[in-house]
């Protein structure tokens, strides 16, 4: 998975915001992670998130791009 550097740096800036809800933060943390090339039990061990979550992060990510890491959390997803 790569970023560009238009998304990298949309996702930091919003994981930084002071107000971001921490769902959000942790989506766009994961992210950032794979991004990276961490692996998703690795991602989940030092994010402290479920490996199932981390993968559907990055699936959502792949799929919808940007908007994924923005959006609001999904109930029963």
């Amino acid at each position: 998975m790569t970023l560009s550097e238009k998304e990298r740096a949309a996702l930091e800036e919003r994981a930084r915001r002071r107000f971001t809800p921490q769902g959000r933060a942790l989506r766009r943390r994961i992210v950032r992670a794979r991004a990276d090339g961490v692996s998703n039990e690795d991602v989940a061990a030092q994010l402290g998130a479920p490996p199932p979550t981390v993968g559907r992060r990055r699936s959502r990510f792949v799929r919808y791009r940007i908007e994924s890491a923005s959006s609001e959390s999904r109930t029963g997803a």
